[in-house]
């Protein structure tokens, strides 16, 4: 895993059980799966519309890539939550290797 990842994934622990008055982290896990599914989502529009934006400047770009970010970062605050890490969806990346997207695909509708 990479070390950015590895890391953020240890910070994310640590901040489960921060004070909510002092992590941003530790407030969204004490309002709950449904809020940190909110910010998921938000952040996924966000990132589809900064995509759609991305015409080819430099600016777009970097919009796009902050957006991006923002969505990765808050879905391994839900991953956290779910007493989850990125090491798991890792794990099933790296067992698609050599599949087909077709075939990865069917395999999930049986």
């Amino acid at each position: 895993m990479s070390d950015v990842l590895r890391q953020l994934a240890e910070i994310l622990e640590q901040r489960k059980t921060a004070s909510s008055d002092e992590s941003y982290v530790a407030s969204l896990h004490a309002k709950g799966l449904n809020k940190i599914l909110e910010k998921v989502g938000e952040e996924a529009t966000e990132t589809i519309l900064a995509a759609k934006d991305c015409a080819g400047s430099g600016d777009a770009k970097q919009a796009l890539v902050q957006e991006t970010a923002d969505l990765w970062f808050h879905t391994l605050v839900m991953l956290s939550h779910l007493n989850l890490g990125p090491a798991e969806v890792l794990e099933e990346l790296e067992k698609r290797f050599n599949i087909s997207g077709l075939e990865e695909k069917a395999s999930r509708q049986n």
